[in-house]
């Protein structure tokens, strides 16, 4: 599991550097996770350590939610004011993208149906 936690760090690490030194407006992680998605993409495949760790990894990715959790205690007073603008904002931002995924579904289904395509 060092092996994989090592490679996803790497991969950030990566990013960060990338995003800064091209100055794009995207996070590091998001860049390093493109990375991967690239080195699959050339592999042609996923490596079997990432086969074997991969699941073991995603058991204890729960631990990450305790940052989350603390964060809800500390800025409970801010929550009580304007929480009903976050959740507002959440379930709109749910509702547009359950909306565009569903067209996108409907539209490519339909195109995939349509004779001589």
């Amino acid at each position: 599991m060092l092996e994989l936690l090592l490679c996803l760090l790497g991969l950030q690490l990566a990013g960060e550097w990338l995003a800064r030194a091209l100055d794009w407006p995207v996070p590091g992680p998001v860049a390093g996770m493109v990375l991967l998605f690239a080195a699959l993409w050339l592999r042609r495949g996923v490596p079997e350590m990432l086969k074997r760790e991969t699941p073991r990894f995603l058991g204890h990715m729960s631990l990450l939610f305790i940052p989350a959790g603390g964060a809800l205690l500390a800025y409970g007073d801010l929550l009580g004011r304007q929480g009903w603008q976050l959740l507002f904002t959440l379930l709109a931002s749910s509702v547009a993208t359950l909306l565009a995924t569903g067209g996108l579904l409907r539209f490519f289904l339909r195109r995939r149906r349509e004779p001589g395509r």
